[in-house]
């Protein structure tokens, strides 16, 4: 190992075990042990520029290990990225400081994804790594062409996840993905052997994973390690036996280096065993203009990267530029018009998650770049449609990706996919699955990425598979995340616009809640305006001064205009209002949702699930049906019944209400 290489490796090293002792706070152990291999990617192998850190073929360094994060702060300060000051390394774990505890994804800054979360990271590079694959397969190999690099600890390889991900991620022969395991052997509770007795070269063999091992701190084993699987046909597992808290003389190897600051007296004992005659944040000049010209390379790749861009067709750059940028067709408006009038025209009475295949159906030929898939149940969720082309190892032309019943990692692959941009992933499962794939979701809304999740079966119409697949707290659950779209719609045009208002969403993800039953038409009248992106809206009256406000989603629509009809009979007036999506509604000004939810009514909502959260509608004197148990085994118009979702028990309700 080269004197300069030292220097290059305990700079990492040394920024991130000050920043971690000024905050008292952080995990030193990873930086201090991945130092040699991270300054052997960067130095040698990434393809990256600081100047314009989000072109689009640079090669995606992922850092699952997230709790490791002040290795990622330290090589984009060394390295020249604007994102991160020498100040904002020494506000490590501070207020509204760019170096969080664990990465948060910030477009522009270096920072690829939201890690911390074990093994979401790692699932985020296979999202990576297939999109990569199909923009390569559509735009040319010339123009895409980037490797993605992971640096993974054993917590992110035994966190269930990982094996979904790694397991697809082999099928496809992702073999552009580069994972570089910190292969320590301690966990926070000690050694890794306490809980752990894989064999990583099997696991990984029988995946259809390429494994090497190395020396984690030898330049050149790492090097020769990382150049092979460059060539090679398949993903790739450098395991990489290091020593966490390299260069500590009384914590390195043990745990006590992982999750805690060193100590005053401990940092100056690695300041003498590793030869550092520098004060805390200092990097003399030299070292920083070394790590520097390593930045300043990328600069000249991406010029190479430009004149091969500019020799492309007109149609090519075009379409290019359109994706990557997040942009819709230019006709795509008039799609949506178009398709609105033929579903008015027809007035289908079908399930919401047939209107889903419809909707489709209607748009995946104008959407190259809209990306689906299933976790096998491709049938049931209606994702696929007769556009579908599978995207298999021999064919990543495709636009459909068959997950297999893998839901956390279709999740967070989607994410990934997401994060390299040029695609919008859409995913199906039944909703009662969220509770599979939640993780992945609540960090598709933290970093605010457009994926789209199919949730068909959304509630006891499901019907006979019973408790165990019907949904009751999963949309509140849903709805109590921050920056999510939930959308439930009462028909096919509710659908479509919901499709509309989730694909013209460029900084939060969509889930749309489907239903496994057949349910009626609803739409009065037809409008070129899209009224589910009000949240919820007046869908019919019977006088200017209703008595009853009824608020439903989805199904429960029609149950509250029954129960309109039947209050009309007995000269009671009303109001329906049809709720696609709360978190919409929510945003509206006080006065317009003072004229929807007539404030001096009785309102009574109505959905088949938890009723939590629907107090805030209907207020403390008004009435939330819904159900407050586990679902049961029948077919659903009995289970309605035995619930009491009636159109009959809600004018029962009303009745009482009015009569007080």
């Amino acid at each position: 190992m080269s004197p300069i290489f030292k220097d290059l490796a305990n700079a990492i090293r040394f920024l991130s075990i000050d920043a971690v002792q000024k905050a008292n706070s952080g995990h030193p152990g990873l930086p201090m042990g991945m130092a040699d291999v991270a300054t052997v990617l960067f130095k040698y192998y990434l393809r990256f520029n600081p100047k314009n850190p989000d072109w689009i073929n640079r090669d995606r360094f992922i850092l699952s290990a997230g709790h490791g994060s002040m290795l990622l702060y330290s090589l984009l300060y060394l390295t020249g990225y604007k994102s991160v000051s020498i100040k904002d390394i020494q506000n490590f774990r501070q207020l509204n400081s760019i170096c969080a505890g664990h990465p948060e994804y910030e477009k522009n800054s270096g920072i690829e994804t939201t890690t911390g979360p074990l093994g979401q990271g790692l699932t985020n590079a296979v999202g990576i790594a297939i999109a990569e694959e199909i923009l390569k397969k559509r735009y040319g190999s010339n123009l895409i062409n980037h490797k993605t690099y992971v640096i993974a600890s054993d917590g992110d390889l035994m966190e269930g996840i990982s094996h979904e991900a790694m397991s697809l991620a082999g099928h496809l022969k992702l073999k552009n993905l580069i994972v570089l395991f910190d292969n320590n052997k301690i966990s926070i509770d000690g050694s890794t052997n306490l809980t752990v007795s894989d064999n990583y070269k099997k696991r990984f063999e029988s995946y259809g994973w390429s494994f090497q091992e190395v020396n984690g701190h030898n330049e050149k084993q790492i090097s020769k390690a990382i150049k092979k699987s460059l060539t090679s046909n398949k993903p790739n597992l450098i395991s990489c036996n290091t020593i966490i808290g390299y260069g500590s003389p009384n914590k390195s190897g043990k745990a006590s280096s992982h999750g805690a600051a060193l100590g005053e007296e401990e940092v100056s004992l690695v300041r003498k065993k590793l030869k550092w005659k520098f004060d805390a944040f200092q990097i003399p000049k030299e070292i920083i203009n070394e790590w520097r010209k390593i930045g300043e390379k990328g600069s000249l790749l991406e010029k190479k990267w430009n004149a091969i861009y500019s020799k492309k067709s007109r149609k090519i750059k075009d379409d290019f530029s359109r994706v990557i940028n997040n942009k819709l067709p230019d006709d795509f408006d008039e799609l949506i018009d178009e398709q609105k009038k033929i579903f008015f025209d027809l007035k289908p009475e079908i399930a919401s998650r047939q209107s889903s295949s419809s909707v489709l159906e209607s748009i995946t030929k104008k959407l190259p770049e809209l990306i689906g898939g299933s976790a096998d149940l491709s049938g049931s969720n209606n994702t696929k449609t007769k556009h579908s082309t599978i995207i298999k190892p021999s064919n990543f032309l495709g636009n459909y990706i068959h997950y297999g019943v893998r839901e956390h990692a279709m999740a967070g692959i989607m994410n990934g996919m997401a994060l390299h941009g040029g695609v919008i992933p859409y995913g199906g499962t039944f909703l009662i699955f969220l509770d599979y794939c939640k993780p992945s979701l609540r960090l598709s809304a933290l970093m605010g990425l457009k994926v789209i999740y199919i949730f068909s079966h959304d509630s006891i119409g499901l019907g006979e598979d019973g408790p165990t697949h019907q949904p009751v707290e999963h949309l509140a659950h849903l709805r109590a995340i921050p920056n999510l779209n939930v959308f439930r719609p009462a028909d096919t045009i509710e659908t479509l616009e919901c499709w509309e208002i989730a694909l013209k969403s460029s900084t939060n993800p969509s889930v749309i809640a489907l239903s496994r039953q057949k349910i009626p038409f609803i739409t009065e009248s037809l409008s070129k305006k899209n009224m589910s992106k009000l949240g919820g809206y007046e869908l019919k009256k019977t006088s200017s001064d209703p008595a009853v406000t009824l608020i439903a989603s989805g199904s429960e629509v029609q149950i509250a205009i029954d129960a309109q009809k039947k209050l009309q009979d007995v000269n009671i007036d009303s109001k329906v209002v049809s709720m696609p999506c709360q978190e919409l509604f929510d945003k509206q000004s006080k006065e317009y949702k003072e004229k929807v939810i007539d404030k001096m009514s009785k309102k009574i909502s109505i959905e088949a699930g938890s009723v939590f959260g629907w107090e805030k509608y209907v207020g403390s004197e008004g009435a939330s049906l819904g159900i407050k148990s586990f679902g049961k085994s029948a077919p659903y118009k009995t289970l309605y019944k035995d619930f009491n979702l009636t159109s009959d028990h809600v004018v029962m309700i009303a009745k009482k209400m009015l009569s007080k």
